[in-house]
């Protein structure tokens, strides 16, 4: 069995941080990619960014870009997503998701059950 569970989202106010975390635990092997998507109302889920078992990563909206920051602790297979300056627009539902080879070194994908993010103006 495979689990992923975040923390971390909250209220903030505009301009404020927030870090969120997402932690993978049970029969893993390895990690072979971790991501962050995000969802509002009246939008689909959508990708924000994600990072490698090789250590490539990357965000993906532009308006995040230079405001958010991924990275990883492999020892810990634990993803972080370091939100900066955030704005009203990114609130939302923020979801942990990762291909996971198990123990058996089979591969599969994992979703956890998301962590609410709100931006008061």
């Amino acid at each position: 069995q495979v689990q992923l569970v975040e923390s971390g989202g909250g209220l903030v106010q505009a301009g404020g941080s927030l870090r969120l975390s997402c932690t993978a635990s049970g029969s893993i092997f390895c990690i072979n990619t971790m991501l962050w998507y995000r969802e509002s109302p009246g939008n689909t889920r959508e990708l924000v960014a994600h990072i490698t078992r090789d250590g490539e990563s990357a965000v993906c909206i532009d308006s995040a870009k230079g405001r958010f920051t991924v990275s990883r602790d492999k020892d810990k297979n634990t993803m972080y997503l370091q939100m900066d300056n955030l704005t009203p627009a990114d609130s939302g539902v923020y979801y942990c998701s990762a291909n996971i080879k198990n123990l058996a070194l089979h591969s599969h994908d994992y979703w956890g059950r998301g962590t609410q993010v709100t931006v008061s103006s």
